[in-house]
């Protein structure tokens, strides 16, 4: 990725709300971002950030768990498992998702 004026704008502003790129050579689609145990997968698009991804948390064996919702209580759902959120787990990830899209407008 090239680091344009406004990719370094949102670089920035990502920096200022706490939250890390997660290097992941392995995924060379997306790059990942974290905070509070949580992460967000965003679109690797040409020279910037595409579309920003649903909310969740990696699984030790380095998978996505998608934060969903069922029944009115969250869940994490990953390939092969699924386990519901504790306590303030969806919050911080849906918090993370709103930071994220926010400084990549």
């Amino acid at each position: 990725m090239q680091v344009t004026p406004l990719v370094l704008m949102q670089l920035e502003k990502i920096a200022a709300a706490g939250i890390v790129m997660i290097p992941t050579p392995e995924v060379p689609t997306h790059f990942v971002f974290s905070r509070d145990g949580c992460v967000v997968l965003v679109e690797r698009r040409g020279e910037g950030f595409g579309s920003v991804g649903s909310p969740g948390q990696l699984t030790e064996k380095g998978g996505f768990a998608a934060l969903v919702e069922r029944d009115g209580a969250a869940w994490f759902v990953a390939k092969g498992g699924e386990w519901k959120a504790v306590s303030g787990e969806a919050a911080a990830a849906r918090r993370l998702f709103a930071d994220l899209r926010t400084a990549l407008r």
